[in-house]
């Protein structure tokens, strides 16, 4: 049986003033596995993470990444990883072709695998006719795909992408995620932070949510959100006096949820059987002739997830 891509056990971190930045974390990321990794500011995240990639030691605890220690071996971790993180720097006077072949070069390719793989690299992140121009002229969603080229020079087992997304239009934003699979297709691990929770259920097969340096919660997207509630059925109809109506008469069907002062319209049910449960609804309205605005059903989503686990929104989560 293989390792795990990315092994944490009991990670610290302390920073000046006994400050835990890390508090005992543990967490795993199977081979092949897209991992999003959420947390509010301040929760840890970017620690563990610049642990993880070497760039910070750990207190105590241990982590392993692609099957090396990030102390002891840390070499071989950097050896290993690719990495995109948005404080990366870049020359803006190089073009992005020189920075490719550069790269290859500090990775210990011969010059003409540097340019070959550069080449390969720029058709693949859609940049073949940038190539030459100065990264200085790039817009924000060039550079992250030329970010995310960069760290794919020497084919890396684990991959980190820190928030690859931010700031980028939906377009840009929705090529990357694009890149991203087809990279996790070929049998890529990514180990994926962002502040946008579509991103996060688009993307990953697991989440993890840190909070105050420990993990809060951990699964699939659709188990996290099965674990806040379930599906319901949402009925806005004109009045109030219409949505007493309708709370009778949709009582044959299920519970029917406390009144919302904030909306006087709006009637609630659970949906045992999903969008199946929206026929015997429309029935039950149609026989009692109540006129109905809208209806629709309504499921948890990870932003739900999150506020129950942390106490506050995602940063980011409702630009998504």
């Amino acid at each position: 049986m293989s390792s795990p891509a990315v092994s944490v056990e009991s990670l610290v971190r302390e920073f000046k003033g006994g400050i835990r930045a890390v508090d005992g974390l543990d967490l795993q990321v199977e081979e092949g596995e897209i991992y999003g990794f959420l947390g509010p500011n301040g929760a840890g995240k970017t620690t563990t993470v610049r642990i993880l990639t070497t760039l910070l030691r750990p207190t105590s605890g241990s982590a392993r990444v692609a099957g090396h220690d990030v102390v002891s071996e840390a070499d071989k971790v950097r050896r290993s990883i690719g990495v995109a993180l948005q404080e990366a720097a870049i020359d803006p006077l190089m073009t992005g072709r020189e920075l490719l072949q550069m790269q290859g070069a500090l990775h210990g390719l011969k010059r003409p695998a540097a340019r070959e793989r550069g080449t390969t690299l720029l058709e693949r992140v859609g940049l073949v006719e940038a190539a030459d121009r100065r990264v200085g002229g790039y817009s924000g969603g060039m550079r992250r795909r030329l970010d995310l080229a960069l760290a794919l020079v020497h084919r890396p087992d684990v991959l980190f992408l820190d928030e690859p997304t931010t700031g980028l239009d939906i377009t840009s934003r929705t090529a990357l995620w694009r890149e991203v699979r087809a990279l996790n297709d070929e049998g890529t691990t990514v180990f994926l932070t962002t502040q946008y929770l579509e991103e996060a259920e688009q993307l990953a097969d697991r989440v993890g949510i840190i909070a105050g340096g420990g993990l809060v919660a951990e699964g699939t997207p659709a188990d996290l959100k099965g674990r806040v509630g379930k599906p319901t059925v949402h009925v806005l109809v004109g009045s109030a006096e219409a949505a007493a109506r309708a709370r009778t008469a949709l009582g044959r069907l299920g519970e029917v949820q406390a009144e919302d002062r904030a909306i006087p319209g709006l009637v609630a049910l659970p949906a045992p059987d999903g969008n199946g449960s929206l026929a015997p609804v429309v029935r039950v309205l149609d026989e009692e002739h109540i006129e109905v605005e809208s209806i629709e059903v309504k499921s948890p989503t990870l932003d739900d997830v999150f506020l129950a686990v942390t106490g506050s929104k995602l940063e980011g989560a409702d630009g998504a």
